[in-house]
C-alpha cells in the first residue's frame, strides 16, 4: 500500500548562537556522521550553541533544577536521558557519561517545588550498559497486578562479553523499593533496546521494542520491531516482529537499513521509537525515512499494517519520534536531522510535522512547525539545533529541542501551529519533556531534572493531586 510524497511547507527562520565543544550519538551510526551524544567533551568540530538562560515560559516558569547527587559508587556522576512520570513520581534514565550503568533515578515529586531523590535502579544489571528510557503503567494481569516500569538497555559496546542488550522489567508499586522481575534480551549483535513502550490490551501487558539496526547486524535473524508479551514480567515472550519487505515499496533483498526509495535516493530504514496510542489499539512506529509506521496491534500475535507518512524528495526523512492529540486523530511527528548539508537535501535541521490521521491508511500532512534553530547552519554539524521529543497536553505541544530547550506550541489549529514560549536552562542540552497533570518535566543531559509549573500554579503539596 504505496503512500504519495507529500509536499514540503517550509517555515523560515534563523537564530545566531556562539558554540562550545559537544559530543552528540548520530542513532544513523551506519550513515556519514557517527558520534555520541550525552557527552560534553571531544569532538572539537561538534558544538552547541550556547544560549542564555530563560527559566520563564509565556505561562510556566521553573519550579526546580534539582542538584543531582551522585550516585554511583565511584563518585563519578552520569549524563541524563530521558523523563517519565506516574503517581507523583518521576522516573529520571540516564546515558553514557563515565561509563553509563547510571540506571534510573527516582523522585518523590509530592513538593514539585523540592523533589527528593528516593530510589534508584536498574544500574548494576548488566554492566556496559546505559539505561535511557523508562516507561511506567499500572498494570493487572493473572501474573502481576501493580505499576510496573520497563527500562531500556543498551551496549556501550557489542563486543564487550560481559553486556547485553534489551530490556528490564521493574515492580514500582513502591517506588521507594524497586524491585527487579526480569529481562528481555535481543541479538547481541546490536546495541540492545532503544526506545519503547507499554500498554494494556485486556489483561495483558504488552512492550513494542525498538531495537535498531537488529535486521542489519542479524543478518534479517531478528527485526528492529519486537511486539512482547510481559503479562509475566519474568517471562516476557516476543510475539511478533516487522519485517519491511511486508510493504509492497520494499524490496525483497531489504537485508536492514539501506533503502533504495521510490524517489532515487539510498535511505535509511530502522526502528528508532516506537508508541501506542491509550486504547492500546494503534501503534505509531518511528521507522526514520520510512517515516512513521501505523499498525494495528489489538491482535499483538498478528498486527495489521495500516499506513505511514513520507517525506518530499528533497526531505531527510529521520522520523524520530511521534504523539498524538485531537483524541488521537493528529499525529504529530518530530525529525531528528542532525547533518543539514547532506547532499541532495534541503538545507535545514530537523523540525515538526502534523498529520491528519482519521484515515490512519492515508496520513494527510496538515503544516511543518520549525523552530529559530533549526535554519542555523553556522556552527557545523551538531545535535543542538534539531527537534527531539514531542508531548501534547490539551491543545499545546511540547517540543525537546536540546540547545533550544523546550518549545510551547499552540496546535488548537494544527494546520497553524503557532509557537507561544520557550523554556530554556542555563547550558541548555534538553533531551527529554513530559507532561504530568500539574506540572512539565524536563530532562537536561548535563544538569538533569527540571520542574516547570503554570505560573499561577502553587507548588504545595495540597496542590498536586497526583497521588
Amino acid at each position: 500500500m504505496k503512500k504519495r510524497l507529500l509536499s514540503s511547507l517550509i517555515l523560515a527562520g534563523a537564530l545566531t548562537v556562539s558554540s562550545v565543544p559537544f559530543n552528540v550519538l548520530a542513532h544513523d551510526e551506519l550513515g556519514d556522521v557517527n558520534i555520541e551524544k550525552g557527552e560534553r567533551a571531544g569532538y572539537s568540530n561538534v558544538s552547541v550553541p550556547v544560549m542564555e538562560g530563560t527559566k520563564n515560559l509565556q505561562f510556566l516558569h521553573e519550579e526546580a533544577a534539582p542538584q543531582m547527587e551522585t550516585v554511583r559508587a565511584d563518585g563519578k556522576q552520569n549524563s541524563f536521558a530521558d523523563v517519565y512520570a506516574h503517581k507523583g513520581y518521576a522516573y529520571l534514565g540516564t546515558h553514557t557519561k563515565n561509563g553509563g550503568n547510571g540506571g534510573v533515578r527516582v523522585f518523590d515529586m509530592k513538593d514539585p517545588s523540592n523533589p527528593k531523590e528516593v530510589a534508584v535502579f536498574a544500574n548494576n544489571d548488566i554492566p556496559g550498559t546505559w539505561q535511557e528510557k523508562v516507561i511506567v503503567k499500572s498494570v493487572n494481569t493473572p501474573s502481576f497486578k501493580g505499576d510496573l516500569a520497563v527500562v531500556s538497555v543498551q551496549q556501550l559496546d557489542s563486543k564487550n562479553p560481559d553486556s547485553k542488550g534489551g530490556f528490564l522489567l521493574y515492580d514500582v508499586t513502591n517506588p521507594t523499593e524497586p524491585k527487579k522481575l526480569g529481562f528481555y534480551e535481543v541479538t547481541k549483535k546490536t546495541r540492545g533496546t532503544h526506545e519503547l513502550y507499554l500498554t494494556m490490551q485486556g489483561n495483558r501487558a504488552i512492550v513494542l521494542a525498538a531495537n535498531p539496526y537488529a535486521d542489519y547486524y542479524s543478518h534479517g535473524g531478528e527485526k528492529d520491531l519486537q511486539v512482547v508479551d510481559v503479562s509475566d514480567p519474568a517471562n516476557p515472550q516476543k510475539l511478533w516482529e516487522f519485517d519491511p519487505r511486508m510493504l509492497e515499496e520494499i524490496p525483497d533483498d531489504f537485508n536492514g537499513y539501506h533503502w533504495n526509495s521510490p524517489d532515487g535516493k539510498t535511505r535509511p530504514v530502522f526502528n528508532h521509537s516506537t508508541m501506542i496510542d491509550e486504547t492500546g489499539k494503534y501503534a505509531y512506529v518511528s521507522m526514520w525515512d520510512l517515516g512513521t509506521v501505523i499498525f494495528d496491534i489489538s491482535n499483538p500475535e498478528n498486527p495489521q499494517y495500516l499506513g505511514r507518512t513520507d517525506f518530499g524528495s528533497d526531505q531527510q526523512g529521520s522520523a524520530h519520534s511521534a504523539t498524538l492529540a485531537k483524541g488521537g486523530n493528529v499525529l504529530i511527528e518530530t525529525r531528528e536531522v542532525y547533518n543539514p548539508t547532506k547532499e541532495g537535501y534541503e538545507q535545514s535541521y530537523g523540525y515538526t510535522r502534523i498529520f491528519d490521521i482519521k484515515d490512519k491508511t492515508n496520513p494527510k500532512l496538515l503544516s511543518e512547525f520549525k523552530t529559530d534553530l533549526v535554519d542555523n547552519l553556522e556552527d557545523g554539524i551538531t545535535f543542538a539545533n534539531t527537534v527531539h521529543d514531542p508531548k501534547v497536553h490539551g491543545n499545546t505541544l511540547y517540543l525537546s529541542h536540546y540547545a533550544g530547550g523546550i518549545y510551547a506550541v499552540d496546535i488548537t489549529d494544527p494546520a497553524k501551529p503557532v509557537q507561544v514560549g520557550q523554556y530554556v536552562p542555563e547550558r541548555s542540552d534538553v533531551w527529554g519533556v513530559f507532561v504530568d497533570r500539574n506540572y512539565i518535566l524536563a530532562s537536561d543531559i548535563g544538569s538533569g531534572l527540571k520542574v516547570l509549573l503554570k505560573n499561577n500554579s502553587s507548588s504545595t503539596p495540597q496542590s498536586q493531586g497526583v497521588r
